[in-house]
C-alpha cells in the first residue's frame, strides 16, 4: 500500500489487529522487520514502511536530504492514516533517530517510543574524529569503491566482521535498486542522521515516553556507546534486547518476547 504526502509517496504494510505498533528503519526498508511484524500481529496492528527515498517509497526531489524531521513527519502521517496514535513506535538504527524526531516534533503520535541503537555521533566525546572519519567514508563512496566504503563504515561502527561475511555484504553484483538505495543513503540521509542532536528537555517532558533500546550483543560498538549516552542524557536506564544491532531480524522470536515484556 502507498500513502502520498506533499513531497513523497510512502510504501507501507499493515498486519494484524489490536493496538498500533510501528516498526521502522533507515535506510533499512520494511522487509527485515517482516518476521517480527508477523509475530506481533497476533495481538497488534503492526505497520512497517520503507523510509522516504528507499526501495518502494519515492520522493519528488531525489536531490533533497531525507532528514530525521522529514522522516518523522512521514511517520506521523502514516500513524494518523492508520488510525493512531500508536501504542509503540520502535525505530532501529537511522529509524531510531526518526522516532526520536517523532517524539520531539509529533509528541502525540505515540505513547511509547523505542529508539533501538540510534547512531548519534554528536553525543560521544570522540565526535570530532568520528565526524572526520564519516566524511572520509562519504568521499570514498563517491569514488565508486563500495568495498572500501563499507570497510570504513564497519570501522566506524565497531564491527569486526569475518572476511567471508564482509564479502557477502559488500561484494557481489548489487541490483539497480540496491545501488540506488545505497546512493540515497550516503548522499541524502547519512549526515543528517548521525548528526542529529536530541532535545533532552522535550524528550523528557513530552507526552510520549522514550525508552532507549540496546542489543545485548552490541557491547562496545558505536551504537552501543551512542545509545548509552542517549539514555544517560534522558536520565533513564536502557532496555536490553536480544541480539545485536539488528536483533529483531537475527532473533525475532526472542526480540518479540522482550518487546512484549517491556511494553506490557
Amino acid at each position: 500500500m502507498h500513502l502520498s504526502v506533499s513531497d513523497a509517496t510512502l510504501y507501507y504494510e499493515v498486519r494484524g489487529s489490536g493496538p498500533l505498533v510501528v516498526l521502522v528503519g533507515a535506510p533499512m526498508d520494511a522487509n527485515p522487520f517482516a518476521p517480527l511484524a508477523e509475530l506481533l500481529a497476533a495481538d497488534h496492528t503492526v505497520l512497517t514502511t520503507d523510509p522516504r527515498g528507499i526501495n518502494r517509497s519515492t520522493v519528488v526531489d531525489p536531490a533533497a536530504d531525507a532528514t530525521a524531521a522529514l522522516r518523522a513527519s512521514d511517520l506521523a502521517a502514516l500513524i494518523a492514516h492508520a488510525g493512531g496514535p500508536a501504542a509503540v513506535v520502535l525505530g532501529s538504527s537511522g529509524g531510531a533517530v526518526s522516532v526520536l524526531a517523532l517524539a520531539e516534533n509529533h509528541p502525540d503520535a505515540a505513547e511509547l517510543v523505542i529508539p533501538h541503537e540510534p547512531p548519534l555521533l554528536e553525543l560521544l566525546p570522540d565526535r570530532d574524529a568520528l565526524r572526520a572519519r564519516t566524511e572520509e567514508m562519504l568521499a570514498v563512496f563517491e569514488t565508486g569503491d563500495r568495498r572500501a566504503t563499507f570497510r570504513i563504515f564497519c570501522e566506524i561502527a565497531g564491527l569486526d566482521l569475518p572476511e567471508e561475511v564482509f564479502e557477502m555484504m559488500a561484494g557481489g553484483d548489487p541490483t539497480p535498486q540496491e545501488l540506488a538505495d545505497e546512493a540515497y543513503q550516503y548522499r541524502r540521509m547519512y549526515r543528517s542522521t548521525v548528526g542529529f542532536v536530541p532535545d533532552y528537555a522535550r524528550l523528557r517532558t513530552g507526552p510520549a515516553r522514550v525508552l532507549v533500546g540496546i542489543g545485548e550483543d552490541s557491547a562496545g560498538q558505536f551504537c552501543d556507546r551512542t545509545s548509552r549516552a542517549l539514555a544517560a542524557g534522558l536520565g533513564s536506564a536502557p532496555a536490553i534486547f536480544p541480539g545485536g544491532h539488528v536483533g529483531f531480524a537475527e532473533a525475532p522470536e526472542a526480540f518479540a518476547a522482550t518487546f512484549r515484556k517491556i511494553t506490557a
